[in-house]
């Protein structure tokens, strides 16, 4: 097994279980527990992990104002998202098929899908989306399920990607982890979340971004798509004037 690999592997663990240990990593890839705690380090390195005595866990706070579970982030900046949402919504036409992936500012889109009674298919893997579908009968609701990530509260990795390869979506909205309008990436966390968004981005013959203005000071470690590769990009109120003029350069509409 490649280091890189290996990596995955233990940061997967850890969004699944929160915390990993040494021996029991050692026992698991069938490699010295030196060889893991350098792997812990390089990852630390990264801002992937914090050590602590005997293994590691997650940072309760992966980076100023962000945390990599959903739980602990749908109750935050709730305004801000309400306002993404009310924009998206009137982007979507009677009869579309539209993905949502998991992304709490799509919680907020869905309640609002929902609350004006459209006639349309929504996809999605995550499940807090399909409870709020759960109590509607005018949005015809598809799940995609496969291996579940407990962080996320929602379904990713393999299985998942290959229940989505013969959908093709009329418009799909993406959340954001952390934006680098100079280098022209967009990015999350979760390898197997980016994976999951690009794949869906491939799939849309419309593609945006849902994203608080705060998400362009954030930076993760998967860059998913660049700005080049979305039609749009929803925030709360219009970025700045230097933001604005990079996203025009992209030929990113701004959506008000």
């Amino acid at each position: 097994m490649f280091v890189e690999e290996r990596h995955q592997k233990i940061l997967h663990l850890l969004q699944e279980n929160e915390k990993v240990k040494v021996k029991e990593l050692s026992k698991r890839f069938e490699v010295t527990e030196d060889c893991i705690r350098k792997d812990l380090a390089s990852m630390e390195a990264k801002d992937l992990l914090k050590r602590t005595y005997g293994g590691a866990v997650l940072p309760d706070t992966m980076h100023p104002g962000h945390t990599n579970f959903v739980s602990t982030r749908k109750d935050k900046n709730i305004k801000e998202k309400q306002q993404i949402a009310k924009k998206a919504v009137k982007l979507i036409r009677p009869g579309d098929m539209i993905f949502l992936d998991i992304s709490t500012t799509n919680i907020e889109l869905a309640k609002e899908i929902q609350k004006q009674e459209l006639e349309i298919t929504v996809i999605s893997c995550m499940m807090d989306i399909a409870q709020i579908f759960a109590q509607t009968k005018k949005v015809k609701f598809i799940l995609l399920g496969g291996e579940f990530n407990r962080a996320q509260n929602g379904f990713l990795g393999e299985l998942t990607v290959q229940m989505m390869k013969n959908f093709r979506f009329d418009i799909c909205f993406m959340g954001v982890v952390g934006a680098d309008v100079e280098n022209d990436e967009v990015m999350t966390y979760v390898p197997e979340d980016g994976i999951m968004k690009s794949h869906a981005m491939k799939r849309s013959r419309r593609r945006y971004l849902v994203m608080e203005n705060c998400k362009f000071d954030f930076k993760a470690n998967y860059v998913y798509t660049t700005f080049e590769d979305v039609d749009g990009i929803l925030c709360e109120e219009k970025p700045s004037k230097k933001i604005s003029e990079k996203l025009k350069e992209y030929q990113v509409e701004v959506i008000e």
